[in-house]
């Protein structure tokens, strides 16, 4: 009886004592919640107060959706149409091996420039043409992967990032009437990328000296021939004529860039509308009437505290400016979308379209893409090397083009 009654007790003890941390785990859980909860309320409140408080409530209002329709209809239509005609285009380069030729003419810039096997500058041509998410598709091929070292694979999530979306970006630029200063944020993006992948390449050897180790069926000294590799196409699609090859490629590339300009639509309608509301003022007259691109200027005016460095690191002029690589942070498309609006305030030249082309190609919003795209690479550990990095390496892609634009008008 008293073993019997012991281990009752012991039991009981031990049933009491998981439940009290369940307990204690509850409330710590509710406490967080609790916690969260009421830090977002003041956030979320606070930040449409202060505006309302300004702009009046109504006005407020209709200019958060003045300002999204006037995005959806002047801005984003557009990306969406430069979107599908880059698509069909980069369809027809790939159908036709202009992507194959264009991989043998930048082979051998890789290793000096980037310490990267030949075959990653496919990834760069990729990425150019469509988005960021292409280079990890490359990555986890197999006849791909294999002329990597892990932690080469590992930087691929950098490299492939700086030149995301270029196209798009470069057209976008272009067709305001700024050719000029998106050749030179071109190279700008080129110097930035550069230096990001170098700098990540550095920090992962540097916490992870087990990473320069070659990936499993590694090919390091082998030739890479994109034709020699296993086809795509089936014996029917091989089959067909010239003109039905061409007529195909350009209608799948139409759609895949109708799916991007549909991706890009939130980002676009719900963070330039903030950026917007947060960096431009009131009407000329000074009144908030409602209309789209009001707003309470409180982005330029935190700007303008250090307007000097970035007048001197980006030759900015406007604080307001520095709206555009905030934005690119998280995504180009969004970022793209303030242009039209900066053109017609009359804020930007040719050294800020440089400059957003450097950085908008060089970020593409890779702090929504880094995360999932080394997690799905199975490098989650070198997550904040990676977008410490890329935050080095836009910065750098923005003062080259300061500076490479300024050399450029000197001549």
């Amino acid at each position: 009886m008293p073993i019997f009654h012991f281990k009752t007790n012991n039991i009981l003890h031990q049933v009491s004592r998981i439940s009290r941390n369940n307990v204690v785990r509850y409330m710590m859980r509710a406490y967080g919640r609790t916690r969260e909860l009421i830090i977002f309320l003041i956030l979320f409140f606070g930040f449409f107060a202060g505006l309302s408080i300004k702009m009046t409530l109504p006005n407020m209002l209709n200019t958060f959706m003045n300002t999204a329709y006037k995005l959806l209809i002047d801005t984003v239509f557009y990306i969406m149409a430069i979107t599908v005609m880059t698509g069909a285009i980069s369809k027809l380069f790939v159908e036709f091996g202009v992507v194959v030729l264009l991989e043998k003419m930048l082979k051998p810039l890789m290793k000096p420039l980037y310490n990267l096997p030949g075959v990653a500058s496919l990834g760069a041509v990729m990425t150019f043409l469509s988005d960021n998410p292409a280079i990890i598709t490359l990555s986890k091929d197999k006849t791909f992967s294999k002329y990597f070292k892990q932690y080469q694979i590992a930087s691929l999530t950098n490299f492939g990032t700086s030149f995301g979306m270029g196209l798009v970006v470069v057209a976008f630029m272009t067709g305001r009437g700024y050719g000029t200063g998106a050749l030179v944020g071109l190279a700008g993006a080129f110097i930035g990328s550069i230096v990001t992948t170098r700098m990540m390449q550095h920090l992962t050897l540097k916490a992870y000296p087990e990473l320069d180790s070659p990936m499993p069926g590694t090919k390091l000294d082998a030739e890479y021939d994109p034709e020699l590799q296993p086809a795509d196409k089936t014996l029917e699609e091989e089959k067909k004529g010239p003109f039905l090859r061409t007529l195909n490629a350009m209608l799948d590339g139409g759609k895949s860039g109708v799916e991007i300009g549909l991706s890009i639509i939130p980002g676009v309608l719900i963070i330039s509308t903030i950026v917007m509301m947060v960096t431009f003022g009131a009407s000329l007259d000074g009144t908030y009437t409602g209309a789209a691109y009001e707003g309470v200027p409180l982005l330029p005016w935190l700007a303008g505290k250090i307007d000097f460095l970035f007048r001197w690191l980006f030759g900015f002029v406007h604080p307001e400016l520095i709206a555009f690589p905030i934005t690119a942070l998280g995504a180009v498309g969004a970022a793209i979308g303030l242009v039209p609006a900066f053109d017609a305030s009359g804020l930007i030249d040719g050294n800020a379209i440089a400059v957003f082309t450097a950085m908008g190609m060089c970020w593409s919003g890779f702090l929504s893409t880094h995360t999932g795209m080394l997690d799905s690479l199975g490098y989650r550990q070198l997550i904040s090397k990676a977008i410490a990095s890329h935050t080095v390496g836009g910065l750098i892609a923005g003062i080259s083009a300061h500076w490479i634009f300024v050399l450029v008008s000197l001549i």
